[in-house]
């Protein structure tokens, strides 16, 4: 039996929802796992179909608006048969190299969870500058260990059902793999703009926590002389606080972080995330004028004449 037929004793975590796209790649690329789970959000295309098809089991998940999210409510709720858990979004692909490495580690069993660094596609192309790797992200660890921080975003609406730029919190230190995995999204700018308009609703929030002073119980913590992780978080605490952050952006991805050097791509990526920035700014303002919620105000604004008597 060759190393790619056996099986390697892992539980994949996949969080989906009208992925049709790409599930098909990313269950390939999980094929070696002995167990995957596919955790579904009520899609309207063949996400679930295909998932069956490859042997996923598939749970819905349908999310109250409250605490917890899609990850952790299947890392509470799910029937793992294996200690080791690796999450994997629809997008990303698990690589022989990277599976290899993976069996090793969990059979040496030296640490409680391990970083993985991942390559970053856009349009094709590796995005290798920028700041775009290396792109660590705690993704292989025990299970009944491993929880994503709260960064208390749930308040805000069209923010999503899943944890996306949540860290996991781990109470020991992990380990870094040495193999990447790959971010490749089949679909189009189309989807790229919808999921960051998303995003920015829930990067906002995050921005008016960390300038109302919120407590950091519960999160990874910033630290200058922590992990990658922590130090970004550390950095962001400085960076909410600066004038001009969109044009900053550009600045930093395509000058200063040689973003150049990827070509048009890379060109776009820089332009697409300043574009990003502004968003994230503008929501924040809107946050910050109506007291920590976007503008739920359904009353039609009145006219300043005053209405003339008829007859």
């Amino acid at each position: 039996m060759s190393s790619t037929d056996h099986k390697i004793p892992v539980s994949v975590l996949i969080p989906a929802k009208n992925e049709e796209s790409n599930l098909p790649a990313c269950l390939e690329s999980v094929s070696r796992a002995a167990e995957v789970f596919v955790v579904d959000s009520q899609s309207s295309d063949r996400s679930c179909e295909i998932s069956e098809q490859y042997g996923a089991n598939v749970v819905q998940f349908h999310f109250n608006g409250r605490w917890p999210k899609k990850k952790n409510w299947s890392l509470d709720n799910l029937p793992f048969s294996h200690d080791w858990v690796l999450i994997v979004d629809c997008d990303e692909r698990i690589t022989p190299e990277l599976w290899d490495e993976i069996a090793q580690v969990i059979e040496q069993n030296e640490k409680d969870g391990y970083y993985l660094n991942r390559r970053v596609f856009f349009l094709g192309k590796w995005i290798r500058h920028g700041g775009k790797y290396p792109d660590w992200n705690l993704r292989l660890f025990k299970h009944k260990l491993g929880r994503y921080e709260n960064l208390s975003t749930e308040a805000v609406p069209n923010t999503g059902d899943n944890e996306v730029h949540e860290h996991v919190v781990l109470p020991s230190q992990a380990g870094y793999l040495k193999e990447d995995m790959l971010h490749i999204d089949f679909r189009d700018i189309y989807h790229w703009l919808a999921r960051h308009n998303r995003y920015s609703n829930w990067e906002a929030r995050v921005y008016y926590n960390l300038l109302s002073g919120q407590a950091e119980d519960g999160t990874i913590g910033a630290n200058l002389f922590g992990d990658s992780v922590q130090r970004k978080r550390f950095l962001k605490k400085i960076w909410v606080r600066l004038p001009f952050k969109p044009l900053l952006r550009f600045i930093l991805f395509y000058i200063l972080q040689l973003g150049f050097l990827d070509g048009h791509a890379g060109y776009i990526y820089g332009r697409l995330l300043s574009q990003y920035e502004y968003q994230i700014g503008v929501k924040l303002y809107e946050l910050q004028k109506f007291g920590g919620q976007l503008n739920q105000n359904t009353k039609e604004p009145t006219s300043e004449k005053t209405p003339q008597s008829v007859g």
